[in-house]
């Protein structure tokens, strides 16, 4: 079992930054892929960005692509998602999830609460 817990959103301008972090409970983070979803009012849940394990594959979104970094800790049980160059349609809740790969939800077996990312033009 695996439960995790984002922080780190806020209210940021177009062209800004933000760090959000993923804290992770229970002895088997490391053996797990994690992944960051986000959701806008209305639309569905979508893929933002993967990493393995080990951190030796990773994957993003094309809509993130070169402004999104994803990373982890495996002592601390985090997952981090770095992002700049932020715009408007960036503005959406962000999961983190745990034990799944690939850009569907449902494979996914572990949710966080999510953490609100605003960004304003």
């Amino acid at each position: 079992q695996v439960q995790l817990v984002e922080s780190g959103g806020g209210l940021v301008q177009a062209g800004g930054s933000l760090r959000l972090s993923c804290a992770a409970s229970g002895r088997t983070f490391s053996k797990y892929s994690m992944g960051w979803f986000r959701q806008a009012p209305g639309k569905e849940r979508e893929f933002v960005a993967v990493i393995s394990w080990s951190a030796g594959n990773i994957h993003y979104a094309d809509s993130v692509k070169d402004r999104f970094t994803i990373s982890r800790d495996n002592a601390k049980n985090t997952v981090y998602l770095q992002m700049n160059s932020l715009k408007p349609e960036d503005t959406a809740v962000y999961y983190c999830a745990a034990g799944g790969w690939g850009q569907q939800p449902h494979w996914y077996d572990y949710w966080g609460q999510g953490t609100q990312v605003t960004v304003s033009s």
